[in-house]
């Protein structure tokens, strides 16, 4: 534990992205297989618990858990983690059900131009030619990739349909859930763990209590099976506890659109372990994957 204590404490923003956007990669297989047999809001619940566990104990041995710290970054990160965690991931647990981890995975990355149209039509920021051709690559390639049949898949249109509409609730989430973290860490002192555990404090009793409002008579089951047990810890571990903390640290020390930037290239990582799990791959995945991350790196500006 302390020596990812001492890792988190001199990471770089840019390195910060790319480790988290691997972690994600990691996790969302084993999210997938999870999500076999626990629901998404179980899921998203038990992984959230955890990972606040483990922020608990990493800030404690810091020495930073009773730090000072402003309410507006109370509310802020409340409502970012309430919103980009708390719904943001129930609907991308319920994507991967539907679509598989890599799929799913894929549609996160249509929150940088989301983000920008909302800029745009909201805020009426102006938007050079160069980032809507940037978002229109982007959506191109998504939309490349999740319309390619899958042989055998047996999925039904409606099942599959539902699944996009899942991804793409849960990178409109995402896209919530990063403005305000920015605002946050622009507006207040708060440090990058410390934030992650307000984040994930906030997503874990917004699940609790939609579970506890939507299922007031149902009993919470707990799966006994060591494998899922095993295939959740190890997917909250790196997913959320590591993943989630770099992301911070990410959206700290560097710009927003070179962080949104790394932060998306998780599909291109998921490639080579989905395949080593046994999954196929088509040359259209690669590319679509490829022509996607092109279109956010020209929406940020950071080619063309």
């Amino acid at each position: 534990m302390e020596s990812l204590i001492h890792v988190f404490s001199g990471v770089r923003g840019e390195t910060a992205a790319l480790v988290a956007a691997f972690c994600w990669a990691i996790a969302s297989v084993g999210w997938g297989r999870a999500g076999r047999q626990v629901a998404p809001l179980e899921l998203n619940f038990i992984k959230g618990a955890v990972g606040v566990v483990l922020l608990v104990v990493t800030l404690a041995l810091q020495g930073g858990l009773f730090a000072p710290v402003e309410w507006r970054a109370v509310w802020l990160l409340g409502l970012s983690g309430a919103v980009g965690i708390g719904l943001g991931d129930t609907a991308y647990f319920e994507a991967i059900n539907s679509l598989g981890a890599r799929r799913a995975l894929l549609l996160a990355m249509l929150a940088p131009p989301l983000a920008g149209i909302v800029a745009w039509v909201s805020l009426g920021e102006r938007l050079a030619p160069m980032a809507w051709t940037g978002m229109a690559l982007t959506i191109l390639g998504v939309a490349w990739v999740i319309t390619e049949r899958i042989p055998g898949s047996g999925k039904p249109a409606s099942h599959l349909l539902r699944g996009v509409w899942m991804g793409v609730l849960a990178a409109m989430a995402q896209v919530f859930g990063a403005v305000l973290t920015r605002a946050a860490f622009a507006q207040t002192a708060v440090t990058p763990l410390f934030s992650a555990l307000l984040r994930m404090s906030a997503a874990v009793m917004t699940v609790f209590l939609w579970i506890t409002l939507s299922r007031p008579k149902k009993k919470w089951t707990v799966h006994r099976s060591r494998d899922v047990w095993g295939l959740v810890l190890a997917a909250t571990f790196i997913g959320t506890y590591v993943g989630i903390s770099l992301q911070q640290f990410a959206f700290k020390y560097t710009s927003t659109g070179v962080a949104q930037t790394l932060l998306s290239t998780s599909p291109l990582f998921i490639l080579p372990i989905v395949v080593f799990v046994g999954e196929k791959v088509s040359p259209r995945a690669v590319a679509g994957v490829v022509v996607a991350l092109i279109g956010i790196a020209m929406l940020f500006g950071i080619v063309g």
